[in-house]
């Protein structure tokens, strides 16, 4: 592999999982495509001595380490100047950009319709954008997004990796990203960088040992790759990294994978969802969803994709019985005789959601995603899924463990499978 690039991303909210880390995943994945090997993304409070342990940390095995957050104008965010300390430059109110920065703030006062209220804000306000505007000596400023600027530092004495300081907030980390990519001291290193493949090889119905089986039986052919797995909401995932050089290496662990698991392997590429997509657009089908336990996540992921209008003409969440019986057309019988979390149900679902439509396949869940609510006979994590196309029809009825939120993103998944199963064959969901 060629240069290398470690992430820390601050802030007590995301150490403490109040607030779910979005930018260390973004910009390993962009690094990545820009050959940059990511091989740590570190999480520290707003504490100074964690962040420079931090920076130490990464600084001793990457060409280029990046922050994120810590910007902003309260006695938390610190890490401008600790990164300027970590680097041997001392940090100074840059007066323009403070001008810059009291401009901005003035703009957003102003469109929020937000008064400052006295001298004593009016102070508060002047030290706080004073704060965002102090600089590192020699650092180069990205000009903000929001209210705080990004900085790239690089080292004082030369020795050792520039450090890129970004915002917090996803949207405006994102948007100076390029401004990022363009400053020299990051030029210099992507020079540097080797092109990174990443493939993607999805199986379903396949136990992670017979995976490792065939990985070991492989594993002299395979030089050259970095290959995970993971067992994800039911999906068996092999994510393989690699430079150029090992193409033939990762054609043959393909080769492997198609020659023993075929008729589970389910899709090759990022994007598992690429050919129900393509199964749909190819023969001008449209699908349409009645979602109970789900609650829309299923409708949601079959219009994740662009375009996805032209196969999705909508879904129903339909909660409550009434729901079911005047959006869906579900029988009040059934409804009494086998309960609203039955296979009939789903059926009727299914049925109510292709006539709702017009679609051409309709999908219908019913279950029980918990705590509560669950029976001996139905256990909590029940769930019972119908698909019915112009193919035929298929089932499925299953128990799902954990939480609520893990028993719809399985569901969601077996759906899929369904769909993909009675539309393309292959590995039953």
């Amino acid at each position: 592999m060629g240069a290398r690039a470690g992430i820390v991303v601050t802030g007590t909210e995301v150490l403490t999982g109040r607030v779910t880390d979005r930018n260390g995943p973004w910009l390993a994945e962009q690094l990545r495509r820009l050959g940059l090997d990511v091989g740590q993304v570190v999480v520290v409070g707003d504490r100074p001595e964690d962040l420079h342990s931090a920076l130490a940390y990464l600084s001793a095995t990457n060409d280029l380490v990046l922050t994120s957050g810590g910007l902003g104008p309260t006695a938390d965010d610190l890490t401008a100047q600790v990164v300027g300390d970590f680097c041997g430059r001392a940090s100074a109110v840059d007066e323009e950009l403070a001008d810059r920065i009291g401009a901005i703030v003035d703009r957003l006062m102003a469109r929020r319709g937000w008064a400052r209220g006295g001298r004593d804000q009016e102070a508060a306000t002047r030290e706080g954008t004073r704060k965002q505007a102090r600089v590192p000596a020699g650092a180069l400023v990205l000009e903000p997004v929001g209210t705080a600027p990004g900085l790239v530092v690089p080292p004082a004495q030369g020795d050792g990796p520039p450090v890129v300081v970004l915002p917090g907030p996803p949207t405006e980390l994102q948007a100076m990203w390029p401004a990022a990519l363009a400053a020299a001291p990051v030029r210099a290193v992507l020079d540097r960088a080797e092109e990174l493949r990443q493939d993607t090889l999805r199986l379903w119905g396949t136990p992670e040992f017979a995976l490792a089986a065939t990985l070991r039986r492989v594993d002299d052919q395979l030089a050259g790759l970095e290959i995970t797995t993971c067992l994800r909401d039911g999906e068996l995932e092999i994510v393989t990294r690699y430079a150029p050089a090992a193409g033939a290496a990762y054609q043959r662990l393909v080769d492997a994978v198609r020659a023993d698991f075929g008729g589970t392997l389910v899709s090759e590429g990022p994007d598992g969802d690429t050919l129900l997509a393509a199964a749909l657009g190819s023969r001008g089908l449209t699908v349409a969803t009645a979602e109970s336990c789900t609650g829309g996540q299923l409708v949601a992921r079959l219009i994740d994709r662009p375009g996805a209008s032209a196969w999705v003409p909508g879904g129903v969440v339909s909660y409550s019985n009434t729901a079911k019986q005047e959006l869906l057309g579900v029988s009040a019988q059934t409804l009494a005789t086998v309960g609203a979390v039955s296979p009939e149900v789903a059926r009727q679902l299914a049925d109510g959601a292709r006539s709702r439509f017009g679609a051409d396949v309709g999908i219908g869940v019913t279950g029980i995603a918990g705590p509560g609510g669950g029976s001996p006979d139905k256990p909590v994590g029940t769930v019972h899924l119908c698909a019915v196309g112009p193919d035929g029809v298929l089932t499925r009825s299953l128990v799902v463990p954990g939480d609520r939120a893990a028993f719809r993103k399985r569901t969601v998944t077996v759906g899929m499978h369904l769909l993909r199963s009675l539309l393309l064959g292959g590995p039953p969901a």
